[in-house]
């Protein structure tokens, strides 16, 4: 009788969850593969099959190695900077500082903008605000829009992400700190911990969960950066920005490769999840309980 009752909760509750997921995920995901073996231009009713040779046109595709480079590039830069500023900022807003809970309302806000329309407002910013800042203070910096000049672009594209994403790590971070051990953090300032010594050697390894997190979230949707891309700088100028996400896009949907683009998309996605993989093993080995 027990097992049939098991065997309804399941049927009612995890067979949905598990069908939509096989739906959504499983299923395309596996087609995608197939079509890396087909010369499918997205259009036509036939899929000749073609073995490996889409992935030699990958080989042969210098731009999307450049472009692979240059997300690289990104995801160092924003892992790092959205990591720390978000940490600092937590450590401060569990400080007991007046107002806190509104500035962690604040710092989240930017979270809940779409990239597509965050990309537009600070395109707008950039090419706008500040040139007639530049105009009428004589700043070398806001002299010309960013978005016109690679390496300002490139800076310009990295603020945008940094600007949207510490907001959720911060909230991550803050759950952390607000889950520390009060009588730990205590026997540690009897001991005589303070400053950077109680933060390196008691608090960071408690927060390491919360750490695991925030580096898996900010590497998966740094590699997987479209929508800001697109709408900030759409790889202007000149394809100097242009992400390998973006240029996954082009080549499916813009040159009609779609076999070609499939691969590269594969190829993409493997480099993430052997990436995210090891950070999350890494920094799940120094995970400690209190």
């Amino acid at each position: 009788m027990k097992s049939k009752s098991e065997g309804k909760d399941f049927c009612l509750f995890a067979l949905p969850g598990m069908f939509c997921f096989a739906a959504v995920v499983i299923l395309p995901f596996v087609y995608g593969v197939y079509l890396t073996l087909t010369d499918w231009d997205g259009v036509a009713s036939v899929k000749n099959f073609i073995g490996l040779r889409n992935f030699t046109g990958v080989l042969k595709d210098g731009q999307f190695w450049t472009s692979l480079l240059l997300t690289f590039k990104y995801v160092i830069f924003v892992v790092v900077i959205v990591n720390v500023i978000a940490f600092a900022i937590a450590y401060l807003l569990t400080r007991g500082i007046k107002g806190q809970n509104f500035f962690r309302a604040g710092f989240f806000t930017p979270n809940l903008i779409g990239g597509i329309v965050l990309g537009y407002i600070w395109q707008f910013v950039f090419s706008r605000v500040f040139v007639s800042i530049g105009e009428a203070t004589g700043w070398r910096l806001f002299e010309a829009s960013w978005l016109s000049d690679p390496d300002h672009a490139f800076a310009a594209l990295v603020l945008v992400t940094v600007w949207q994403l510490s907001g959720y790590m911060i909230l991550i971070y803050v759950a952390g700190f607000m889950g520390l051990s009060e009588d730990v953090m205590e026997a540690a300032s009897i001991d005589g911990a303070k400053g950077w010594i109680k933060l390196k050697n008691i608090v960071m390894p408690l927060m390491m969960s919360s750490i695991t997190i925030c580096l898996f979230l900010t590497l998966s949707r740094a590699f997987m950066v479209y929508d800001v891309n697109l709408s900030l700088t759409a790889g202007a100028p000149y394809g100097t920005t242009e992400m390998a996400a973006m240029h996954v896009y082009e080549k499916a949907f813009t040159s009609r490769q779609f076999g070609v683009g499939q691969a590269e998309a594969l190829i993409l996605f493997i480099i993430v999840a052997v990436i995210s993989g090891v950070q999350v093993y890494l920094t799940k080995k120094r995970e400690v309980e209190a």
